[in-house]
């Protein structure tokens, strides 16, 4: 056996060419995945066997504390009088509060079922013509806003010139010039906050649940105060309503979805998917958040956005985005 070197003949592969590996995998594109979490929290109903059991289960613990706080206050009146009366009147004043707080929600529901009363017949008195319907309808507008400081000048130029129009729509622009378009801006300014907070904290903070938190909380606060620049003043459970409202039209209409046209009027062009992933998030959840505060603009007013008077989701949501980084000029 003879010993030596070995001559193996391998074929000539081809190099490898750059052109011809495989392109990099997209990123995937932000989807506003805290927005959409809240809008399904929103917009979520509690099945009917989770009704009956909280109502079962606030129902017993309301019977166990009170029949406890009664036996404490009535043994602690046997033991020690002074203390026990003292107790007692600080128990006395806890339901006192109590029920003032019930009375303010209370007040609170029935106001905004006013503005859902007075946008039902804004409806009517646009889809009839009749100028008396119109002129009705403003009385009970300037009623609604008599105390109300920041539309003064309006409602005093609505009084003036109400008995110059002689048809029922150019009324009721009239009373949308002069009186609610302070209101209009004011609301518009709060949509345009909620935008940045919800932008800003998705982009910097990298946890799902305090996105979704923040998107939520900011949610109900935006609603909150854009029933109130509108006159509904919300209280929890009727700010609570008026978002599921608001998430509900949202959801019905598809508005809650993600697009390129959310971001374009700030950086132009396809970008969805050329964004780091956290400040893709950041912005699209800021865009849909300014979708929702358009949606309580419309829901909170008590009259319908005239086409001159509509506001543009395209311009709130460039108004809102737009500061929160410099746009290239290249």
């Amino acid at each position: 056996m003879t010993k030596g070197p070995v001559v193996i003949d391998l074929e000539q592969e081809p190099a490898a060419s750059v052109t011809d590996a495989p392109p990099v995998p997209d990123i995937a594109a932000p989807t506003g995945q805290a927005m959409q979490m809240a809008a399904k929290v929103a917009t979520r109903k509690p099945s009917r066997l989770a009704k009956w059991f909280w109502a079962l289960a606030l129902s017993v613990l309301g019977a166990v504390v009170s029949v406890a706080a009664w036996d404490f206050v009535t043994s602690l009146i046997a033991r020690v009088p002074v203390l026990g009366w003292a107790v007692t009147g600080l128990m006395g004043a806890l339901v006192l509060v109590t029920l003032v707080i019930v009375i303010k929600e209370l007040a609170a529901i029935g106001r905004l079922s006013r503005v859902d009363g007075l946008r039902r017949a804004a409806d009517e008195a646009l889809a009839s013509g009749e100028l008396n319907q119109a002129k009705d309808l403003s009385k009970r507008l300037l009623a609604f806003y008599r105390d109300r400081d920041d539309v003064r000048w309006g409602r005093d130029r609505v009084i003036e010139r109400m008995d110059e129009q002689f048809d029922a729509s150019g009324l009721l622009v009239l009373v949308e010039d002069e009186m609610l378009a302070p209101l209009d801006a004011a609301a518009k300014a709060e949509v345009e906050a909620a935008a940045r907070q919800v932008a800003t904290v998705t982009a910097l903070v990298p946890l799902a649940l305090a996105d979704v938190l923040t998107a939520l909380a900011a949610s109900l606060r935006m609603i909150r105060r854009v029933a109130e620049i509108y006159g509904g003043q919300a209280g929890f459970f009727g700010s609570w309503r008026l978002t599921r409202a608001v998430f509900s039209h949202l959801v019905a209409t598809g508005a809650v979805a993600v697009g390129d046209d959310l971001l374009e009027p700030i950086l132009g062009g396809s970008i969805l998917g050329k964004l780091s992933r956290r400040f893709g998030e950041g912005l699209v959840n800021g865009a849909l958040s300014a979708r929702v505060g358009v949606a309580a603009m419309e829901v909170c007013r008590p009259l319908p956005f005239s086409g001159r008077h509509r506001p543009s989701v395209r311009g709130i949501i460039k108004g809102a985005l737009s500061g929160l980084f410099a746009k290239s000029d290249a």
